[in-house]
């Protein structure tokens, strides 16, 4: 008997183990559900979404803008945080961060009443992304001036260490165990990082993905999404570098999110206005699923991993100044009271 029926619980665990990545028959197709008017004035670069408490934090010129996501209102403000550029949250401690670029400072803030806490003092020019590490109970800026990082205890505000990366550092992520990788821009890698002894484990090389900025991670199936310059996202091994996958994405592509739930990996391509859509359907198979058309601008996004939305932050643009011989290919200035996020879903 044991043996008829050992056969049949492997051919039960394996077609369980293939449904597990199968998207759901009814599922409706990802479309731009809303748009949550922010206005101001000033650029913005990233954004983070905490879906426990329903609030998204949008950086935005010198300040952070926070929203209610039931609402789709604004319930507060962070700042000043000039020229600020990412945030990272660890509500279990209470507190969240901002990485200020035009003075190379880290505001720390009341995660409940969103005011400043303390400001940090970075010995690094122009930090960036800024990521919290549960297992090390340390804060990482990522320095795109000064080609390291910056650890930060993230009780006591004091600054633990800085370790060089060989490159400009662009996004990271945590396993939340001990690892961390950030993706570099200049050179097409990624680095390991160990958060406890501030030490690079590993640097690997994107092969054909060139300029990654946005970087994503699975960590059941340890894997890592990055979201390269050139229209390519390249999937790694998380544990040993190896070159997994690379598909094809839209132009502009500034950030990358894995929707674990889902199985889905998202890029927002802001030169083209369109999210690329890529489905998780093994560890080792990847397609792309659907080009959602967005709005142009729209590069950086953040997922809200319980309902599967997605935020991405934009404006509209005026007609760009002259090119000068400082300025060769001038911005297009942005409208003052335009910028919005779109919401994303089903």
């Amino acid at each position: 008997m044991n043996h008829v029926l050992r056969p049949f619980g492997a051919l039960a665990l394996l077609l369980l183990a293939s449904v597990s990545f199968a998207a759901p028959a009814s599922e409706k197709p990802l479309a731009v559900q809303g748009r949550i008017a922010i206005g101001g004035e000033g650029g913005w670069d990233c954004l983070a979404a905490d879906a426990a408490s329903h609030r998204l934090f949008l950086s935005h010129g010198a300040r952070v803008v926070v929203v209610d996501t039931r609402t789709d209102s604004i319930v507060g403000e962070i700042g000043p945080t000039p020229g600020v550029h990412a945030i990272a949250l660890a509500p279990e401690l209470g507190r969240g961060w901002t990485s200020n670029g035009r003075d190379s400072s880290v505001t720390v803030f009341d995660y409940a009443t969103l005011k400043p806490l303390a400001s940090i003092k970075v010995p690094a020019r122009n930090p960036d992304v800024i990521v919290y590490d549960a297992a090390s109970g340390r804060v990482f800026a990522f320095n795109g001036g000064s080609a390291n990082t910056t650890a930060i205890d993230a009780r006591t505000n004091a600054i633990v260490g800085n370790v060089a990366l060989g490159g400009q550092p662009e996004f990271a992520v945590t396993d939340g165990a001990g690892r961390l990788w950030v993706n570099l821009e200049d050179t097409s890698e990624v680095v390991q990082l160990d958060t406890r002894k501030l030490q690079v484990l590993s640097t690997w090389p994107l092969g054909e993905g060139k300029g990654p900025t946005g970087l994503a991670i699975d960590r059941t199936h340890h894997r890592l999404f990055a979201a390269c310059g050139n229209q390519k996202l390249v999937v790694l091994d998380s544990g040993s570098g190896r070159i997994v996958a690379t598909l094809p994405t839209g132009q502009g592509v500034d950030g990358c999110e894995f929707d674990a739930a889902r199985g889905l990996v998202f890029t927002p391509n802001g030169r083209d206005g369109t999210l690329t859509v890529i489905r998780e359907d093994g560890p080792d198979k990847f397609t792309v699923e659907a080009t959602v058309t967005t709005e142009k601008g729209a590069r950086t996004m953040a997922l809200d991993g319980k309902t599967g939305r997605l935020y991405l932050p934009t404006a509209d643009y005026g007609t760009p100044p002259e090119p000068t011989a400082d300025r060769p290919h001038p911005r297009p200035p942005i409208v003052p009271g335009s910028f919005r996020v779109l919401v994303v879903g089903r």
